[in-house]
């Protein structure tokens, strides 16, 4: 009975040993891989950003005032926020000309999203609503890949143009002498993993 529990035991930590290894290796993947930023400047429909981190919001309004589309959407915004407070809140990026008031015409808010998934599901109601075909998707760049599961599932016939921001902490900090960058990159592959699997199950779902 020992020797049975000792060989249990055993196998166990193999399996559990390997199962992290491939972990770890689908994660040093993950990060290697992150999209660099785009020098794609061909013009879209709509600008779509996704709230949740610095600069996604100051670089949709740069790209708003350059006329890389015509209308820009603004995802997972709190309630109650206007556009008047977005813009004083986030201001333009450092560097660059002052955002011009009169393109807030051209600004839309999206209140209703909680999390990625509800982004994709909002942002494909107000693209057909609009009667849009194309967006420029802008979004960290560590969430850029999840972001666009999400998106290609809830919106599959629209055009996507990935424009991903990368951190000004990832900037500064290497990620891995950064305990709380890393344990948000961890975190964000974790997540990736199980949209991917969703994607998967979703598409053998729709070929039976």
């Amino acid at each position: 009975m020992t020797r049975a529990l000792l060989r249990w035991v055993a196998v166990s930590l193999l399996i559990l040993g390997a199962a992290c290894a491939v972990y770890a290796f689908g994660f040093f993947r993950f990060i290697d891989n992150l999209p660099a930023a785009t020098g794609d400047q061909t013009q879209t429909d709509a600008i779509v950003v996704l709230t949740g981190g610095g600069d996604r919001i100051a670089t949709g309004l740069k790209l708003l005032g350059q006329g890389e589309a015509k209308r820009l959407f603004v995802s997972g915004v709190h309630p109650g926020v206007g556009v008047d407070e977005l813009l004083r809140v986030d201001g333009a990026i450092a560097g660059s000309p002052p955002f011009d008031p009169n393109l807030a015409a051209r600004i839309d808010l999206g209140d209703t999203a909680g999390d990625t998934f509800g982004n994709a599901v909002e942002t494909a109601d107000w693209m057909r609503a609009n009667h849009f075909q194309s967006l420029r998707l802008v979004t960290a760049d560590y969430h850029m890949p999840r972001a666009l599961i999400e998106f290609r599932m809830a919106a599959p016939d629209l055009r996507i143009i990935p424009n991903p921001v990368r951190p000004a902490r990832m900037e500064e900090n290497p990620w891995w002498r950064d305990r709380q960058t890393f344990d948000l990159l961890l975190g964000e592959y974790g997540k990736y993993l199980i949209a991917s699997w969703r994607s998967i199950l979703a598409r053998g779902a729709e070929a039976k």
